[in-house]
Parts: C-alpha cells; sequence; structure tokens
C-alpha cells in the first residue's frame, strides 16, 4: 500500500510540474508578443564614422515619436532665414583634368552620379572654379601672359585657350546634366605685368592697371559666355591676406574697395555684366575686412557680399558681418580635406562646422576644395597644395569617393537651390540645421558630435520621430 501511495504522489507531483510549465510557457510567449513597432515617414541617409554605413538609405524609417526624455530637436518651417544656392566643391584645373583623361563611358557615369538629380546621384548644384591658374593646376597661367617687359592694356592677347583644353569641355558635359548650375569664379593673381613684382607669387595690382583689369573680368566673363557657360559671381581675389601661394596676390581692404568702387563696378554696369561682385574670399578670423568694404558707399553699392574660408577663426563670426549688414550675402567658399587626416575626424569637422555651421551663419553655400585628385594628390603647381586630398581620388577610369563626398552629399541631394534655411534648436551635442525645399519637403542634418550613441527625437508640425545615432556619425533625415 506504501509503494501504491508513493507512486499517485509522484504522479500527481509530476502532472502538476507540467501543467505549470505550460502555464509559464504560455506566460513567456505572450511577454514576447512586443507591439508592432509604428514607422515614420522619414527617409534616413547614414554615414557612420567607421565607414560601415556610406550615405546609405537605411532599410527602415526611424520609428514615429513616443514619449521620451531625450533631447528633441524642434523644427518650425515658418521661420524662414537664408535662401540656398547650393552645395559643392571647387573644380580645379586639375580636377578637369583628371575627369577629361577618363574614358567618355567612365566619364558620363561619375558627371551623372555627381551632379545628375535621379535616385543614385548625388546633386551637385554649385561649382567654384579660378580665373586663370589655381594653385591645384598643373602649370601657372593667366589669360594674358606676356614675355618680360611687355604689356598689353588693350588685352589684345587675352587669351582663354588654355581653358579649353580641360576646363571648358568637363563644365559643357556638367551643364548638360543640370543646365542650371551655378559657377562663382575666383582669381588667384593677376597676370604678372600687371603687379608690382611682376611674379607669379605675391606682389600686388599696380594701381595704373586698375581699370585694365576690370576690362580682364569683363573679357573672362563675355569669353566664358561665347561658350555657353555663364558665371554667376565672380570673387575680387582668392585669400587676398595669403600672398604665398602659387599663383597669388596681395590686396587690402582699402584697395579692394577703391577697385570696386572706381573701376570693376561702373566697368561692369556699363558692360551689362550681371555677374554678382563678392569681397574677401579668406577666412573667418577677419570679419572686419568685408565690413570696410561695405563701410564705403560707393563700392558697397556693387557688392553683393562676402565669401569665407575656415582655415583660421570661428564660423560664428560670419554671423558678425551678418549683423553689421544683413542686407548682404553669405558665401563659404573653401575648406579642404588634409589627405593625413582620419575619415571619422574629417566627416564630423567638416559637416559641423561647414555643412552645419555655415549655413547656420548665413551662408547660401558650402563647397569643399576640391573635386578631384590622383593618388599622388596631383596635378598642383610647384609650391601647391601637396596635401590636398579631393572629393574624389581619381587614377584613370578608377575612381574612389572620399570623406568630402559625402560631407557635401549630406546636403546637396535634398537642399537644392531655391531651399530655405529654418529655425531649429542647436546642440553641442548634436549640431544640426534645418531646411525646407521648395517642394516643401523638410531637410534635418544632424551630427553626433559625442563620443557615445545618442538617442533624440526630431519634431516637426507634419510628424514626430525618435531615433539616434551613433558616435561621430552623420544622418540627413528626409520628411517625404
Amino acid at each position: 500500500m506504501k509503494i501504491y501511495y508513493s507512486l499517485l504522489f509522484y504522479l500527481l507531483l509530476l502532472l502538476n510540474y507540467s501543467c505549470s510549465s505550460t502555464n509559464i510557457n504560455e506566460q513567456d510567449k505572450e511577454e514576447d508578443n512586443t507591439p508592432e513597432i509604428s514607422y515614420s515617414n522619414v527617409n534616413l541617409y547614414l554615414t557612420k564614422a567607421d565607414k560601415s554605413e556610406s550615405f546609405k538609405l537605411q532599410p527602415n524609417n526611424p520609428p514615429s515619436y513616443t514619449e521620451n526624455i531625450n533631447f528633441s530637436i524642434t523644427v518650425d518651417p515658418e521661420t524662414t532665414y537664408q535662401e540656398i544656392d547650393g552645395f559643392g566643391f571647387s573644380l580645379t584645373g586639375g580636377s578637369a583634368r583628371l575627369l577629361n583623361n577618363m574614358l567618355a563611358s567612365e566619364r558620363t557615369k561619375i558627371l551623372n552620379e555627381l551632379f545628375g538629380q535621379s535616385t543614385n546621384n548625388i546633386g551637385v548644384s554649385y561649382l567654384r572654379i579660378s580665373i586663370g591658374a589655381s594653385d591645384l593646376d598643373a602649370e601657372v597661367f593667366s589669360y594674358n601672359d606676356l614675355n618680360e617687359g611687355e604689356t598689353d592694356v588693350d588685352l589684345s592677347m587675352f587669351t582663354i585657350e588654355k581653358d579649353k583644353t580641360n576646363l571648358i569641355p568637363i563644365l559643357k558635359e556638367i551643364l548638360a546634366i543640370n543646365p542650371n548650375i551655378k559657377i562663382l569664379s575666383s582669381p588667384w593673381s593677376a597676370p604678372t605685368w600687371m603687379k608690382t613684382n611682376n611674379a607669379a607669387i605675391g606682389g600686388s595690382l599696380k594701381p595704373e592697371y586698375y581699370s585694365v583689369y576690370a576690362d580682364y573680368f569683363v573679357k573672362y566673363i563675355k569669353a566664358y559666355e561665347a561658350e555657353g557657360i555663364t558665371i554667376d559671381a565672380i570673387t575680387i581675389q582668392n585669400e587676398p591676406l595669403h600672398d604665398g601661394n602659387n599663383p597669388s596676390m596681395y590686396m587690402e581692404a582699402v584697395d579692394q574697395a577703391n577697385f570696386i568702387k572706381n573701376h570693376l563696378g561702373p566697368t561692369f554696369e556699363t558692360e551689362n555684366i550681371n555677374a554678382k561682385i563678392i569681397v574677401w574670399d579668406h577666412n573667418a578670423d577677419n570679419p572686419s575686412y568685408p565690413i570696410e568694404i561695405y563701410n564705403d558707399a560707393l563700392a558697397n553699392k556693387y557688392v553683393d557680399g562676402a565669401a569665407f574660408h575656415l582655415y583660421a577663426g570661428t564660423i560664428n563670426n560670419l554671423s558678425i558681418v551678418h549683423n553689421a549688414y544683413p542686407d548682404k550675402n553669405l558665401y563659404f567658399t573653401e575648406q579642404w580635406v588634409g589627405a593625413n587626416g582620419e575619415f571619422k575626424d574629417n566627416l564630423l569637422w567638416h559637416t559641423r562646422e561647414i555643412i552645419v555651421g555655415a549655413t547656420r551663419n548665413w551662408s547660401k553655400i558650402a563647397l569643399e576644395w576640391n573635386l578631384a585628385a590622383n593618388s599622388q594628390l596631383e596635378p598642383h603647381t610647384p609650391g601647391g597644395c601637396t596635401e590636398c586630398l579631393g572629393a574624389l581620388t581619381i587614377d584613370g577610369n578608377n575612381v574612389k569617393r572620399n570623406v568630402a563626398y559625402y560631407i557635401i552629399a549630406h546636403a546637396s541631394k535634398f537642399v537644392v537651390p531655391g531651399s530655405y534655411r529654418i529655425e531649429s534648436n542647436y546642440s553641442s551635442d548634436l549640431p544640426n540645421v534645418a531646411f525646407k525645399t521648395p517642394t516643401g519637403q523638410i531637410v534635418v542634418i544632424v551630427v553626433n558630435n559625442t563620443a557615445i550613441n545618442k538617442l533624440f527625437n526630431i519634431k516637426t508640425p507634419t510628424e514626430n520621430i525618435t531615433t539616434s545615432l551613433d558616435a561621430g556619425s552623420v544622418g540627413t533625415f528626409v520628411w517625404k
């Protein structure tokens, strides 16, 4: 009998354990049935600091907003700032030569990728080119080179033939892809016979040649116009206080004002030249230079605005110029990526300071220097930049996309000309800038400026999202 009861006890215990196990498993199964996530109607294009994602559309849209305590970027499309002219690169003579030496079929592919407007292209909309040679040409030249001791005040020897070898053919191919692209032109030096030292490096423009140099600009613009290429704007001088580059030319603010008010401005009026006149074109550490020119009322009336680089100073200094003369436009025209820098460092700094920083400080454009170099960082003039990494590295028909390509792509693909910067609150952890496009899309570019993954929200009048970025990553969020 004892054996019977013992067997019965163990049988009941086993049955009870089996039922309990079944209940536990069913309970666990219910707990695993998490609610289905509601995804937003927002696309995210992502570049990570470790290059595991390079301007890649994410497979899932960010989740719709759920209540949380994370930082929120709040976007107000009704508060607008400057209109955007575009994002892009400097198309140096060296860049054009590398592109022009590619097989036509391969060149067409990369130009369409850069300047086209379809799904697989990045929509570059603004270019800067040099008037004569920059330091990233294979040789130094102007459009009026003479033998030592000669002069040509009538500019009868003026010619743009050197540009017809590479630069103009590439520009024509680009214009066939995007006829609306805007082009800004900058001289690195006047012809040597017009200068105080008769040399390509340094020296200043002789006052007796101010009117001749104004005619030189007119001839340049009209020569390009004859090739079917419109120059939208010119700067008076690239880096006018840096006279050690090859080529280069020194020009004080008082001299630039004199040249504009007494020569270039009146000559443009007489010749019906519509190209904008832009001053400075140098570092953000010297906002007083353009302001000094603006303070000259006679020069002021001819000047559209000022251009900046960021090899010195802080990007916030652009707002000093805007606040002093809010009717004048601002342009960010140059920043080079050093070939020895780290991808992650350049991605973070350039996106934070130039794409976000320059536009939050009223710039209508943001340009990287320069479009292309080969793997030897050539071509360049003797004494020109030997460490400038192109947005592309082009060796024959082989093309490598470098960090500047992705920096610009995060803006150029979505923030098309005619967009406006709109209000968004700033965070030093999550620097950001927001835009509204002509078709009503909202675009928000965000940088994770910390060493950890950051959870945050973006709130707009149409739709809020909850999202995150890894340390040092860049995200472009596009409301479809």
